[in-house]
């Protein structure tokens, strides 16, 4: 198999890694942590590069790219911990393009691709605990359309995106509906998360709905999938740039008139390192490769992906911080802010143990191995 990038790939990397290292400074990032963890002109800049269209159809305005090149997207983004949600952009432009009706695509895609409308996924409820197919929505049908009533959580910029894809209960069936956040019902509470990004609590009191689909199951299923590719390719880029940063301390600090790259314990330890973020990088395209799999097998491949990227980013950020000392927790340095991101990205989209749920439930009688 030929695992090597063509001429576009490598220039769109190029061209994603340029604007985070000119732009997205550790500085900056800061600065944008401090003023409430999401910038619409960042968001906007993102859409000039073109990533808010990766997964836009051209006649919509968007790329028509594949999961190679958001693959190679999000790790360049992963490296400068880019909090604006480009994964839940993915997400709602693969589920709208995929399932919602050509009257419907028409007025959000184009918007979408040109960072116009900011739709992020809203499905996460107090007791759902991971699980896609446990919530409380209802929704009922009414001479405008759909109302919806729910209460989701942990919302990626929930408070200032333009609309959301909510799963609830329609007539026994588990639906998806677009809402609108100016929509009549909708109240929003924002707050910073972990990594200094921006999330909320959503209420929903008979809210306008706009019906996507009837099996909400489906496309909550596929949007969980973009998600953890994404999150699998980010969560590569920021190992790498961890390991960078680790390895450079270690090549600056001296002790008894070393610098203490010379100990070969520590060596050894930055060695482990590196294996980890490889077994990564080889799980996160794995992933990418397969989310154009039939839905079984692509289940399947995407659980076991997140399970070894979320043990490698655990091991990863717990030996940095490990190898630093004392300064490795510390916010005045840049990678105490990388382990508190390995650390959100391995509970996003349900955790290792989560998936080495679903992994194991999808074992089959030779559990891989043929006679």
């Amino acid at each position: 198999m030929n695992f090597d990038f063509s001429d576009d790939q490598n220039q769109l990397r190029d061209a994603v890694r340029r604007w985070v290292d000119k732009t997205y400074t550790f500085e900056h990032r800061r600065a944008a942590v401090k003023n409430g963890g999401f910038s619409r002109n960042t968001y906007n800049q993102l859409g000039e590069l073109g990533l808010c269209g990766l997964y836009v159809p051209e006649e919509q305005g968007g790329m028509g790219m594949g999961p190679i090149e958001a693959m190679v997207a999000m790790e360049e983004l992963g490296r400068g911990m880019v909090l604006e949600p480009l994964t839940q952009t993915l997400i709602a432009s693969t589920v709208l393009n995929s399932l919602a009706t050509q009257t419907t695509q028409s007025v959000w895609l184009p918007k979408i691709a040109a960072a116009e409308a900011l739709v992020v996924l809203a499905n996460h409820e107090r007791s759902s605990r991971y699980r896609l197919d446990n919530f409380e929505a209802k929704s009922v049908e009414t001479l405008d359309g759909y109302a919806l009533t729910a209460t989701k959580t942990i919302v990626p910029a929930g408070d200032l995106a333009d609309a959301y894809l909510v799963p609830a209960m329609l007539h026994g069936n588990q639906a998806l509906f677009l809402v609108e956040r100016s929509a009549n019902g909708v109240k929003t509470h924002g707050y910073g998360t972990q990594d200094g990004s921006r999330a909320a609590d959503i209420s929903f009191a008979n809210a306008t709905a706009i019906l996507i689909t009837l099996d909400g199951l489906l496309a909550l299923e596929l949007a969980a999938d973009i998600g953890i590719a994404a999150s699998c390719a980010e969560g590569v880029g920021v190992m790498d740039k961890t390991l960078a940063i680790t390895a450079d301390y270690l090549n600056t600090r001296k002790q008894f008139g070393v610098a203490i790259s010379s100990f070969q314990a520590l060596r050894h330890r930055m060695a482990d390192m590196k294996m980890q973020l490889e077994l990564a990088r080889s799980m996160s395209y794995y992933a990418s490769l397969k989310l154009t799999s039939p839905t079984p097998e692509r289940r399947a491949a995407l659980a076991r992906a997140k399970v070894q990227l979320g043990q490698s980013m655990r091991f990863v950020g717990q030996q940095s911080v490990q190898l630093h000392g004392g300064i490795g927790v510390t916010d005045e340095y840049i990678g105490s802010h990388y382990f508190k991101k390995l650390t959100q990205l391995e509970i996003s989209f349900g955790d290792t143990l989560h998936h080495l749920g679903e992994v194991s439930q999808r074992m089959q009688e030779t559990a891989g191995v043929f006679a």
